[in-house]
């Protein structure tokens, strides 16, 4: 999905919703009847102090989802020309890459130790790459703004074959070894046949009854899809079977090493990989020229209603 030099950034107009008020009028008693006093004496035990205790939950406590934060284990170079739309892990400290921008789009092959292009296809100028995920020893590859989309041999890159999908764009792939999901920037997750590259379901992505847009660059992690947020610095994890978000990773930390590094023209986080024997989480973004192997930590802070909406969830692209 293309960057903020090609895109108008919205921001999100979400503010955080005023904690729950929940008022109670002290009833008055005589000492006449003192029967019913006792009654009402344990009704204000009920009344009061258990609401209350929940009242609190209700204003800081985040409900079922989980958010976590990331802590930065290894650091790997990455070609800070490189406008990064689609990232996956190939094997053998491999990684597989899709750039962006019109005349500078390609399929790359890199190692993860030295962040070397070890093998690079050149996309035709009129195409803009997307995302791109690997099933077999097919790599495919959808672009923006077109519903053209790519299948290559993983190894060897010049053998490639087109196809047509019906999303409405392409922006993040991902596999569970059986389908294809697929991310077109709204707030839809698409279920795709990897043999006719039809859609054959989808879910809208929500969180606590707010819709998900701009879903970019996506991974398949642990039974979830992951999925980057367009202009935020957070990671969905979602479930695949109805869209729920089961959990938020927040990675603004990461942007903050990047100027340690050199970093100048950078842009927005885009890009997650999974090693999943090792048990690796590699992440990165368009034209970072640095690569973060992560470690993800369950946050016990508690976050007042509102807050995590602001952070990750932006105003629709498309409208």
């Amino acid at each position: 999905m293309a960057g903020r030099s090609l895109k108008k950034k919205r921001k999100s107009d979400l503010k955080p919703y005023p904690p729950m008020a929940l008022k109670y009028s002290s009833p008055s008693y005589t000492k006449i009847y003192i029967l019913i006093s006792l009654l009402v004496a344990s009704s204000v035990i009920i009344f009061f102090v258990l609401p209350s205790k929940t009242l609190n939950k209700l204003r800081f406590s985040p409900d079922s989802t989980q958010v976590y934060s990331a802590e930065v284990v290894n650091e790997f170079h990455h070609d800070p020309y490189a406008f990064t739309q689609g990232l996956l892990y190939g094997g053998n400290d491999t990684l597989f890459e899709s750039t962006g921008l019109y005349k500078r789009s390609s399929v790359r092959k890199v190692a993860l130790q030295t962040g070397k292009v070890e093998a690079l296809q050149k996309m035709d100028d009129s195409y803009f790459g997307e995302g791109l995920t690997l099933l077999g020893e097919r790599l495919f590859q959808v672009t923006w703004l077109k519903k053209t989309g790519f299948i290559y041999d993983r190894n060897d890159f010049s053998k490639f074959e087109t196809f047509t999908h019906n999303m409405r764009d392409g922006w993040g792939l991902a596999t569970n070894g059986e389908v294809l999901f697929g991310s077109d920037g709204t707030s839809t997750l698409y279920q795709i046949d990897p043999q006719s590259m039809k859609v054959i379901g989808e879910h809208i992505v929500k969180y606590k009854g707010h819709e998900v847009h701009n879903l970019n660059e996506l991974e398949f992690i642990d039974g979830e899809v992951w999925a980057n947020v367009w202009q935020t610095e957070c990671i969905a994890r979602i479930s695949h079977e109805d869209g729920t978000v089961r959990g938020w990773i927040l990675l603004n930390n990461l942007r903050e090493r990047l100027p340690k590094a050199g970093a100048r023209e950078i842009d927005v986080l885009n890009g997650i990989a999974w090693d999943s024997e090792k048990k690796r989480i590699f992440v990165t973004g368009k034209l970072w020229p640095k690569l973060f192997e992560i470690k993800l930590h369950r946050m016990n802070k508690q976050f007042e209603d509102g807050v995590i909406e602001q952070l990750c969830i932006r105003m629709p692209f498309f409208t």
